[in-house]
């Protein structure tokens, strides 16, 4: 058992801790506290209507079994059918805005998203998770005190929405030294709350107590001191209501993690897993084999070892392959695995919560970080290139290794943290074996609206003089230690390749991607260059259904651009899934990498919250109040000279007459475009892209966006039409870009 303190205050760093101070506090206490509800303004776009999901409840339900679920949105009129990621999830329309799901018995556990079709195209996701084993159990009011307490069972899966400014009580049975796990997922499936959970005995007298161990979804761990009744109470930190939740309350086995957590493809090698009520042919873990327990006072994490292989299917280069969404390893949301090549494993424990374990692909023989190596003096010698498969074993755990280049150059030094679910801040630094500083490096990554890909994993270069000493120090950076504290560390040549991801465009709020027809949406690319690589990168879409059109994208040394769909006036209505596939050269390798798709979760404002998805999914419906079109849609030119274009557009509905309004979108910084209006009587107007001199050759793909007040009501018949900003990309141009003549 362990006492932690409820939280009051919630701490500004993305990156929290769980463990708490121990205190005392009575459950009348915690029953009786009150605490104001504070909300953050979201910021509202006056467009054409853009179907959004918002709430799914309840957040789950077993194999083999069916759950009617509510759903509520923005712009869902007239939904009308579910879409799934998973074939074994199928759904029917019960009434509006509330379906029955049904969850084939042999789909697999995970969790797998849920998007809306209806009217205005396809929503976000929202996930919905599938479990075998559990007996799901609706939450029942009123069960706001320990009277009113909820009676369940072990092994239930509780599907409940938080009170205001009250609590939820549930209350089940024990026999001393059981071991009982209750496990509260909200963050994990897209609900905004952030709960704390409290266990008190049949006395009163609180037992543990906790909040963000799984980001900001609290889960406890603990040994029945006596047969009894238990309560255990949960709450939304703020005291916010209506946000959904699955608790789940079992004495099955658990796993927290693995280890090591790198392996090489086609490789077989043991991995012991770690958890609870492992059972028969497991054993008590030791600070020699693996954390002792998950918290000081906690009880000891069970151990048990078994093989894996790396099959063909885990081992494509530039994926990351997810049974759960990746997205409780911090107190946000991130995109943490768009630069993680993986898969998750799955430990063969019987009749356990699966709880997939994130691994890294490993480019080169893992070495396992051994102790003693906790200063210079005893530094773990590696070989280059080295993966390495670490742990901070204890608070102020100093991991120190020594390497030797054999020859002189520029080395890359990364490390593998919050991409693979670990709670470490990690920091790393170099010095020579004069014991000088050569460098210190930390988090890295590109952050762009709500797409979240700054990491608090290190990645730096570091220059080796061929046949010197260098020891390398990985460290956390507020001392801290544990079986969530696990890293990789990866020291190689550099291998330039490339991560792109992709996000639809909204902002700040959680969006589909709908193409109006006659219209253009586009996507946002983020593109990670590994290793300095610094080559043109040409995306291209599959699956595309007759009348959807896109031309290949180049993106020319550049983090981020714009991909542009756009639709026929008259292509049929459409909803599915499309693919992105990123290609480049490096030297004479044609590296041809998935194009990650990515959603976002929340609808702050300024806050990065997004996680992956298994689909990027598109829906084609109403015609578009105009197109714009840059013609021709290729141009060469020279550097220094300006890209002569046209820009046309068609005005689609009979009432729009105003002006277009357009700037540029997103444009490489080497090319000049003054913003400008194209007048309600004009159809063309020129369009002169100035390209400056000292431009690097080669191709790059440009839009432009266009913004106009279109007169528009959700009801085609309405006496009145508001004037609504509606906005529109162009379709594209690429202008590749040469060298003056005599200058090549």
């Amino acid at each position: 058992m362990v006492n932690r303190e409820l939280r009051i205050v919630k701490e500004p760093k993305r990156l929290r801790g769980t463990d708490m101070a121990a205190a005392r506090l009575s459950l009348s206490t915690i029953l009786n506290s009150l605490f104001f509800v504070l909300s953050s303004a979201s910021v509202v776009h006056a467009e054409l209507p853009s179907i959004r999901l918002d709430r799914l409840q309840p957040l789950g339900a077993a194999v083999g079994t069916s759950v009617e679920v509510d759903v509520s949105g923005r712009d869902i009129d007239d939904v009308s059918a579910l879409r799934f990621d998973q074939p074994g999830l199928t759904a029917e329309l019960v009434k509006p805005n509330r379906f029955k799901i049904s969850v084939a018995a042999e789909a697999p556990e995970g969790t797998y998203d849920v998007r809306l079709v209806g009217r205005f195209g396809v929503s976000n996701p929202r996930q919905f998770a599938v479990n075998r084993g559990l007996t799901d159990v609706a939450e029942r009011e009123p069960n706001n005190n320990p009277a009113e307490a909820q009676t369940v069972a072990f092994n239930s899966a509780i599907n409940g929405v938080s009170d205001g400014n009250d609590h939820d009580v549930f209350r089940f049975a024990a026999k001393k030294g059981e071991r009982i796990v209750i496990d509260c997922q909200a963050q994990k499936l897209d609900s905004p709350l952030d709960a704390n959970l409290a266990l008190f005995g049949s006395d009163g007298q609180l037992l543990a107590s906790n909040g963000d161990y799984h980001g900001r979804d609290p889960f406890l761990d603990f040994v029945a001191p006596a047969d009894g009744e238990y309560l255990v109470l949960i709450h939304d930190l703020s005291y916010r209501g209506g946000f959904p939740y699955r608790l789940m309350v079992t004495n099955r086995p658990h796993v927290e993690n693995v280890f090591p957590r790198a392996v090489q493809p086609g490789a077989t090698v043991e991995l012991t897993a770690f958890g609870r009520n492992f059972g028969d042919g497991s054993k008590p873990a030791t600070n020699g084999a693996g954390p002792a327990s998950s918290a000081a006072g906690e009880p000891p994490l069970d151990a048990v070892r078994f093989p894996f292989t790396v099959g063909p299917e885990l081992s494509s280069p530039g994926r990351f392959i997810f049974r759960e969404h990746p997205s409780d390893h911090s107190v946000l949301p991130t995109a943490a695995t768009c630069t993680l090549d993986g898969f998750q494993v799955v430990v063969p424990v019987g009749g356990g919560a699966i709880r997939p374990v994130n691994m890294v692909l490993a480019e080169s023989a893992v070495t396992i970080e051994t102790e003693p190596n906790d200063d210079k003096q005893h530094a773990l010698v590696v070989s280059i290139p080295a993966t390495v498969s670490g742990r901070f074993d204890k608070p102020r755990d100093a991991d120190w290794f020594e390497v030797t280049a054999s020859a002189a150059g520029q080395h890359v030094i990364e490390v593998f943290c919050e991409r693979i679910a670990g709670r470490a801040d990690p920091y790393v630094v170099v010095v020579d074996d004069k014991e000088n500083a050569v460098t210190e490096f930390d988090d890295f990554g590109i952050r762009m609206n709500a797409f979240d890909g700054h990491l608090r994993d290190p990645v730096g270069t570091v220059n080796f003089e061929a046949n010197r000493k260098y020891r390398v120090l990985v460290q956390d950076r507020y001392s801290r230690g544990g079986p969530q504290f696990q890293y990789v560390l990866a020291i190689r040549k550099p291998a330039p390749d490339f991560h792109v991801a992709a996000i639809h465009s909204e902002n700040p709020g959680p969006s589909g991607t709908t193409v109006w027809r006659g219209g253009a949406a586009f996507l946002d690319l983020i593109i990670h260059q590994r290793d300095g690589f610094n080559e043109p990168i040409t995306i291209t879409a599959e699956g595309l259904p007759p009348g959807l059109h896109a031309q290949p994208t180049v993106v020319n040394n550049n983090s981020q651009g714009k991909f542009v769909l756009w639709a026929d006036a008259d292509a049929a209505e459409w909803s599915g899934a499309i693919r992105l596939v990123a290609t480049g050269k490096q030297g004479e390798n044609l590296l041809t990498r998935e194009v990650r798709p990515y959603t976002r979760v929340w609808s702050e404002a300024n806050i990065g919250s997004s996680r992956p998805t298994r689909e990027l999914a598109i829906g084609l419906r109403d015609k578009a109040p105009y197109q714009l079109k840059i013609v021709p849609e290729q141009i060469t030119v020279e550097s220094g000279k300006p890209a002569e274009l046209k820009l046309v557009a068609t005005r689609l509905w009979p009432e729009f007459q105003d002006k277009i309004s357009v700037t540029p979108l997103a444009f490489p910084g080497s090319f000049q475009l003054g913003a400008f209006d194209l007048p309600a009587d004009k159809t063309e107007l020129p369009l002169k892209i100035m390209v400056q001199n000292g431009t690097r050759p080669g191709p790059y793909t440009l839009t432009v966006l266009g913004q106009a007040q279109v007169p528009y009501h959700k009801e085609a018949k309405a006496d009145s039409k508001p004037k609504t900003l509606v906005s529109s990309p162009s379709l594209p141009v690429t202008i590749t870009v040469v060298m003056p003549a005599g200058k090549q």
